[in-house]
């Protein structure tokens, strides 16, 4: 078996994949102060509480936007699995060709995506990336990494609102019947759900205009579900875009892989 680890800022993603399809999937918070020995028990339990068997994992590619988190999963792997872990950069001899004028600016998790996406429609296509922060990653149809936008995250608004604006709830997540508020509460909540779909669908439509063409777009990460039906630029969704990449970026670099 194979184990994709894809470390966020709020959230860490995890997967399995057995030959070569995705298996599982957890979902756990992101916790820097966890030691190797309780990330290890952590994951060994969700496992087993699934049916899997954690030691029989052959393979191991981390993606992380926390380097502080990097260390701890190096000595986890190492010292439960006796496994070198893999950990995406800009770096690796992989299929994808990074025009970022500086690569080492882009994320791990933005490479997996890339990667992902061009395998997956062979293609230039658009990625929308719904986490801490919302994302948009752009492959040519060469394959290569042309660039990207990066702007706030749904809930990373909605905390930032609550904590610089003293009267300023923090609001759930949810569209309002209405997109004229009628409470502090249903205000918020269209400045920032509805102002969300307008920046993407804009930004989106913006990316198509300057490529010349309406190359397709996915969406991905944790908030994807809660706003792609509202979206007129996005249709196709695949929220374990980046669990695999890992693997198709592991493959790359490990041929004789066979988990």
């Amino acid at each position: 078996m194979f184990l994709a680890i894809d470390i966020g800022n709020t959230h860490i993603a995890a997967g399995l994949f057995r030959q070569q399809t995705l298996s599982a999937t957890w979902r756990l918070s992101s916790m820097p102060k966890r030691t190797e020995d309780e990330t290890w028990v952590l994951l060994e339990s969700i496992c087993r509480a699934n049916q899997f068997n954690i030691n029989e994992v052959t393979g191991l590619a981390v993606s992380s936007v926390v380097p502080d988190m990097d260390p701890v999963y190096k000595k986890m792997a190492n010292k439960y699995l006796g496994l070198d872990p893999l950990f995406v950069d800009y770096t690796l001899n992989i299929s994808l060709k990074i025009l970022y004028d500086n690569p080492s600016n882009v994320g791990a998790d933005r490479i997996c995506n890339a990667v992902a996406a061009f395998e997956l429609l062979n293609q230039a296509v658009i990625v929308v990336d719904f986490g801490t922060a919302t994302t948009f990653d752009i492959i040519s149809d060469q394959g290569e990494y042309l660039g990207g936008i990066i702007a706030p995250g749904i809930e990373t608004s909605a905390k930032i609102l609550h904590q610089q604006a003293a009267r300023l709830p923090l609001v759930g997540l949810s569209f309002p019947a209405s997109v004229i508020g009628t409470s502090t509460e249903t205000s918020m909540q269209s400045g920032l759900l509805f102002g969300a779909v307008e920046m993407i669908d804009g930004l989106v439509r913006r990316i198509h205009r300057q490529m010349g063409e309406n190359v397709p777009v996915i969406a991905t990460g944790g908030l994807s579900k809660l706003i792609i039906n509202r979206l007129e630029t996005i249709h196709e969704s695949e929220p374990f875009l980046t669990l695999k990449g890992l693997y198709s970026i592991y493959r790359q670099c490990h041929t004789d892989i066979k988990s």
